[in-house]
């Protein structure tokens, strides 16, 4: 699960912190396990690596920038420790995070690893690269990967076929075509976003993991191989294929296969930790000036529940740099390595492409691939620059501030030192640029998002807008630079955007249907242009004024019969209209608390993730009667409505103060039931 503070995936947070927590991607965004015995079916004779992903080679290097002219500091032990000594401690100061820990590799060694703050604030114990274990979200992915990379060398994963055929339950067939494990590396299995038990309040809560991928089976909404769409849940289906190819649980393949081949002895994805790294693990925060939250327990474990010292994930990343090598292990075999890190799947030729696992992020002239990941209060980067055998690994053991992205500025800084971006030779202006700008602009929702489910209504909180700025460049409202200034991007080639005085690119194609679609330099996910029943231009504003409508209502109601007593005016109307007036602001009550309450209940998850399970159902239960309760009852508005028009004695006021408080129940109804708010499955 992907909480970073990347730009793109900053998108939700404005809206809805809780959403932000449902994308985290530890789990991506950050166990007792059921066994497979034997052999599975369909695993069937060894693939030739070479050709079991065709790869577009030419492409390898399409979003890579020109190296720079001017020479860039050297990237020594000393140069880099200085560089970090001068930003690190004013990063934790400034954002309110208690420690961090930073990694550096470089040639097939480590180059630098130093901690920054506390692992436990109230003791002051400082942070060790080697002796303090950071929780790395859902860079615990890439260890799934590569335990799936080193069954797919050994002939018993096909990358190319149908997962349900390594699988003892099944996912229903879509869209004419199945699942693969190829689909499952790159995102594109077509899953919606779900957030029902990512996070569990205790160890005892944890399901056996065949146990959880059957009760929470999302709904297919892409077609496979389409939509990047991050998923934990596929991650976690993969992770359940290697128990059951291999024959041992989970935890121990990754352990025996993995862990012990590089001497990682301080690394867990075990839930709680052993006895023995339990005193060795950080404390998490949300921010340092408060107290330390418990160990988190993720639940779909093979997408983020690793537990691990930087000196143990450096082994790992120099393997996957050395072509699956480390001293005199070898993980991978070098052909494997290397289809691994190819591009495996692209939404557009110039723009960074799902590598299997690992995702392109192309930068300074160099092919970069690497991983985010992110608990509730850990938050960590992994980057590999192939071409210089440099990796760089940053985890922070607080969620801080946020109001900037901490690892995304101490990257992009540690590249622009030792890495310095060179500008392309200027281009010539595109004639229809403004054209451009002006087609591409409008409301975008994020592939990854909740569809079918009661949580499709985040969709809404979470829209983005791209506009143009009227000098034929575009922004988009939530990509910003570190100053909190909108980022420009200028067109560049066809419907290919890059930003004015930077590197990062957006990119637009039209999908099957002919809608827009907007790519980012992320490629786990894309933008899709928002329908007009689904757009935040018409939702919002009709929500809304519904909602004023309700409380404008309920408030003059007293106040209308304060103003008649001292008066002395009697409300003048029969039994019938008078029992049918009353009733009309009882539903308003309804309408009304449904829609605070039903929001309420979510973000109560920003204090406590763990809500989001089977405890929070009886709470949805009881908020969807009163939500049914104000749905029906919107025929009794519409009887009072029509007995307004036909009494001549009502006032012309009375009668569009009736009409309007009926089409703010109309727009109620029509509101919940676009967004699912009352759908009857409680699988979120």
């Amino acid at each position: 699960m992907i909480k970073q503070e990347h730009d793109c995936l900053r998108l939700s947070r404005r809206s809805a912190t809780v959403l932000l927590v449902c994308l985290i991607c530890v789990v991506g965004w950050r166990r007792a396990s059921a066994q497979g015995h034997g052999t599975q079916p369909g695993q069937g004779p060894a693939r030739n690596l070479a050709t079991a992903i065709p790869v577009n080679n030419a492409s390898q290097k399409a979003n890579v920038s020109p190296q720079p002219s001017s020479p860039a500091p050297a990237l020594t032990a000393a140069d880099a420790e200085a560089f970090l000594d001068g930003v690190m401690p004013m990063q934790l100061a400034r954002e309110d995070i208690a420690g961090a820990v930073v990694l550096v590799v470089k040639d097939g060694k480590v180059l630098l690893a130093k901690g920054y703050g506390y692992s436990d604030v109230k003791k002051r114990t400082p942070v060790s690269p080697d002796g303090t274990l950071f929780r790395p979200g859902s860079v615990s992915k890439l260890f799934t990967w590569t335990a799936v990379m080193q069954l797919v060398e050994q002939g018993k994963i096909d990358l190319n076929r149908d997962v349900n055929d390594y699988l003892d339950f099944k996912i229903p067939t879509k869209f004419g075509k199945p699942i693969t494990v190829k689909d499952l590396m790159t995102h594109t299995p077509g899953f919606e976003e779900t957030a029902e038990d990512l996070f569990l309040a205790k160890a005892s809560d944890l399901k056996p993991m065949d146990e959880y991928l059957k009760a929470h089976l999302p709904e297919r909404v892409y077609p496979p191989g389409v939509t990047p769409a991050y998923s934990n849940y596929g991650a976690t289906v993969a992770g359940y294929i290697v128990q059951r190819v291999s024959g041992e649980s989970f935890d121990d393949y990754v352990e025996q296969h993995i862990f012990a081949p590089l001497g990682m002895a301080h690394s867990s994805f075990r839930q709680p930790l052993s006895e023995t790294l339990k005193p060795m693990m950080s404390d998490g925060y949300s921010v340092a000036s408060q107290p330390a939250k418990p160990f988190e327990i993720v639940q779909p474990w093979p997408a983020g529940s690793a537990s691990m010292t930087a000196a143990d994930i450096s082994r790992f990343m120099i393997a996957h740099l050395q072509d699956g090598r480390y001293e005199g292990s070898q993980i991978l075999r070098p052909e494997t390595a290397r289809l691994m890190h190819a591009r495996a799947f692209e939404n557009l030729p110039a723009m960074n492409a799902m590598a299997l696992g690992f995702y392109e992020e192309s930068r300074s002239g160099h092919r970069i691939i690497g991983h985010a990941g992110d608990t509730e209060n850990f938050h960590s980067d992994l980057h590999l620059i192939l071409d210089a055998e440099v990796g760089f690994f940053v985890s922070y053991n607080s969620a801080g501030k946020a109001e900037i992205s901490p690892r995304t500025a101490l990257w992009h800084a540690f590249l622009d030192r030792y890495f310095p971006y060179q500008p392309p030779p200027a281009e010539q202006p595109i004639a229809n640029a403004t054209e451009d700008a002006r087609t591409v602009s409008g409301r975008y929702i994020v592939s990854r998002r909740p569809e079918t489910t009661i949580l499709k209504a985040l969709a809404v909180a979470g829209e983005t807008k791209v506009y143009e700025n009227g000098d034929g460049t575009i922004s988009v409202n939530e990509f910003k630079n570190l100053n909190g200034e909108a980022k420009k991007f200028k067109e560049v080639g066809p419907l290919l955007f890059r930003e004015v005085n930077g590197q990062d690119k957006l990119g637009f194609k039209r999908d099957d249907a002919g809608n827009l679609v907007m790519v980012i330099d992320y490629p786990f996910m894309v933008f899709q242009r928002s329908p007009w029943d689904r757009n935040s231009g018409l939702n919002l504003p009709v929500i809304v004024g519904a909602i004023a409508v309700f409380l404008l209502t309920l408030l003059l109601w007293p106040i209308a019969a304060l103003t008649r007593k001292h008066y002395g005016k009697k409300l003048d109307l029969s039994p019938e209209r008078k029992r049918l007036r009353i009733w009309v602001r009882i539903i308003c009550a309804l309408d009304l608390v449904f829609m605070i309450a039903f929001p309420s209940l979510f973000v109560i998850a920003e204090k406590d993730i763990s809500f989001l399970s089977e405890r929070l159902h009886p709470w949805i239960r009881l908020v969807q009667l009163i939500g049914w309760l104000g749905v029906l009852g919107t025929v009794i508005v519409l009887v009072n409505l029509a007995r307004s028009w036909t009494d001549k004695q009502r006032r012309l006021w009375s009668k569009l103060g009736d009409t309007l408080i009926a089409l703010a129940c109309v727009a109620f109804v029509w509101f919940v039931f676009t967004w699912n708010m009352l759908h009857w499955s409680l699988n979120f």
